[in-house]
């Protein structure tokens, strides 16, 4: 079965897509995005994503390409479409088509949307959760909104390259106060030798993770405790666990950072607690193979 794709107001094959060549994103990264999970035939936690992507829209002045509620029918639509148990849907924003000039086009220029869905191998992701993954440390050069979950990746992109040319999964940022800030694509946590979670505040400096903000709701339910504070890299390298959570690793114990074991080099307990809680704690909107909005 051939992929689908949405592009502007249409389905069309995947291999087909186009965007035009003067569209913002593509020159001037003049774009948001989201990346939602879907397991089990279900999206995951797409109200919250939709919210992050209104304040995302709402800090770079950008208007809606669709209505809120016809932009999760397509994300629905597009997922049934290409027939996605497992895997996750991408949807992404630009300021739309216009001739190349820095300052904003005119007034009424619509914005662009695309979205795409892809299946993932469960199996291999719990294969990998089994064993647990390496991270390496980088110092966080990107610019100050890391807030805003824009396209401009280039700092993430490199930083994913050093953690895969090192042998690693996943590079953790740290700032000019030798603070572990997030990964380049995942928020990063620790578990202290008195078993309370810690991460970054979700301040300016870190991305309003929407996988972190349903694991906090699932360690809630667990009665865990947990600090919303930095931590530096001795830290964590001490701790008694590490992991990280996006939507594309959910959650992910981390066994090794810069070489060194966490703890006895193997996935801790908490970690696999907060992924077995994981599922039942988020918000569940049912694909269905129509567009069906029943959520669970």
């Amino acid at each position: 079965m051939s992929r689908i794709a949405y592009v502007n107001g249409r389905y069309v094959p995947h291999a087909q897509a186009q965007v035009h060549v003067e569209d913002r994103g593509y020159q001037f990264s003049d774009g948001v995005y989201e990346v939602c999970e879907v397991s089990g035939g279900f999206i995951i936690d797409r109200t919250r994503h939709l919210d992050r992507l209104d304040r995302s829209l709402s800090e770079l002045a950008m208007a809606w390409p669709v209505g809120r509620d016809a932009l999760g029918r397509i994300m629905i639509e597009v997922t049934s479409r290409n027939r996605v148990r497992d895997g996750l849907v991408y949807l992404q924003v630009t300021r739309g088509v216009a001739r190349r000039d820095h300052p904003f086009p005119p007034p009424g220029t619509p914005t662009a949307l695309v979205v795409t869905a892809k299946s993932t191998d469960r199996r291999a992701f719990a294969e990998k959760a089994e064993k647990g993954v390496a991270v390496i440390t980088v110092p966080d050069n990107r610019w100050d909104r890391v807030d805003i979950k824009t396209i401009g990746l280039l700092p993430n992109v490199l930083a994913r390259q050093q953690a895969r040319d090192s042998g690693a999964a996943e590079a953790w940022m740290v700032d000019e106060d030798g603070m572990v800030t997030e990964g380049a694509a995942t928020n990063a946590w620790i578990v202290t030798m008195d078993n309370v979670l810690v991460t970054r505040p979700a301040e300016n400096g870190i991305l309003r993770g929407v996988t972190r903000a349903t694991a906090l709701d699932a360690a809630a339910k667990l009665g865990l405790a947990v600090e919303e504070r930095g931590f530096t890299v001795a830290e964590a390298k001490a701790a008694r666990e590490a992991f990280m959570t996006s939507a594309t690793s959910q959650i992910m114990p981390v066994t090794s950072i810069d070489g060194a074991p966490v703890a006895n080099g193997h996935p801790g307990e908490t970690a696999r607690q907060l992924g077995r809680a994981f599922f039942g704690a988020a918000e569940k909107i049912a694909v269905a193979g129509s567009l069906s909005l029943e959520k669970r």
